[in-house]
């Protein structure tokens, strides 16, 4: 997902209008997050409608005055505006902490013909690894809120750190009554390590077992050979 904007410039929709334009930067606001691509456009009447919906959704995933973690997702705006000045008046519609192409930027019309976008608003969800979750999600936005969000992290088998705090505690006391069932439906990164450990360990044992065993058949299978002594 990250590949498909290294070398390009993204904006952040604040006062500064802040660029990123480093590979760092775009990787560092990116990567292992759930992309959703907003395709509109100023004079589209169903985008103006649409607004205040994706508004509220990004604001109760992101906004620190609703949620205590933020979720691991990033919107960026794909003008379809006929000038800047529009896609300008656009933007002020727009939350903060949507990113944009800027107008002058080509690559606003690679992306709707790479992702096929003929009518707008269009929402384009993308997991990290680039492939598409949906090719619209306008409507499941609008009827699902929130809620499709956490379908998508599912699908995309997104581990977030705030899943695997609990998991971290020596003392299984202080674990969650929750936490068996987070442990299986996330599978968490340091699960795998310890399984592929195991595995790695129970093998060196084993061929260690084995070597054990065949030297003590070759010491069984030699002659006794006797004891000389010096005179």
């Amino acid at each position: 997902m990250v590949d498909l904007f290294l070398n390009r410039v993204l904006v952040e929709n604040n006062s500064d209008q802040d660029e990123l334009n480093t590979e760092r930067e775009i990787i560092g606001i990116l990567e292992n997050r759930i992309i959703l691509l907003f395709f509109a456009s100023m004079g589209c009447e169903k985008c103006h409608k649409f607004v205040p919906v994706l508004n509220q959704f990004l604001k109760r995933l992101k906004d620190p005055a609703y949620i205590e973690y933020p979720k691991l997702l990033a919107v960026i705006y794909v003008s379809l505006d006929q000038s800047e000045e529009q896609q300008e008046k656009f933007l002020k519609e727009l939350h903060r902490k949507i990113l944009f192409l800027t107008f002058d930027d080509p690559y606003r019309k690679e992306l709707q013909s790479i992702f096929q976008v003929t009518d707008t608003p269009t929402v384009v969800v993308l997991r990290p690894d680039g492939s598409v979750l949906s090719p619209n999600a306008v409507h499941d936005i609008s009827r699902l809120g929130t809620n499709c969000f956490h379908n998508w992290q599912e699908s995309s088998e997104i581990v977030e750190r705030t899943f695997m705090l609990n998991e971290e505690f020596d003392d299984l006391n202080l674990r969650s009554a929750t936490d068996p069932v987070r442990r299986l439906k996330y599978k968490t990164e340091d699960d795998k390590r310890r399984k592929r450990w195991w595995k790695l360990w129970e093998k060196e044992d084993g061929n260690s077992q084995k070597e054990k065993n065949e030297t003590l058949d070759d010491r069984r299978e030699e002659p006794d050979k006797g004891t000389w002594r010096k005179r």
